[in-house]
């Protein structure tokens, strides 16, 4: 029984993961508001960190990477590396999210120096000003 709840609620991560993506996508391509694109930017690499995290998940029960057992037997470690999580996507995304927040921080004061210098954040009307 769990088990199907565990392949159930797994399935609509997954989907609801896709949803947010499309969702973030159309705030990119679509939004004229320079603020909205950066929201939507945001929302977008959190969820791919997300899928990076999933795609290192193992089925329940998993462990933490981490042996805890100073003199493992042949078993022991047979166990754990059926059953720990990947490291390497947790890794990965910690990285991802420093390097993310520093490049949110750079679009954002590009977005204060656009509007300083043209006084909205319509992406069209700054086409138009820009000539």
């Amino acid at each position: 029984m769990s088990t199907e709840l565990d392949i159930f609620l797994a399935n609509l991560s997954l989907i609801s993961l896709i949803a947010i993506i499309g969702v973030s996508l159309y705030g990119i391509l679509a939004r004229p508001n320079i603020v909205k694109k950066i929201i939507a930017l945001t929302i977008f690499t959190d969820a791919a960190n997300l899928l990076a995290i999933l795609v290192g998940f193992r089925r329940p029960p998993s462990i933490p990477p981490v042996l805890l057992n100073l003199e493992p037997r042949a078993t022991d470690i047979a166990e754990f590396s059926a059953s720990a999580v990947d490291p390497l996507p947790q890794a990965l995304v910690l990285t991802a999210v420093v390097i993310g927040m520093a490049v949110n921080m750079l679009i954002i004061f590009i977005a204060l120096q656009v509007y300083r210098l043209y006084g909205t954040l319509d992406a069209r009307k700054i086409r138009r000003l820009r000539g």
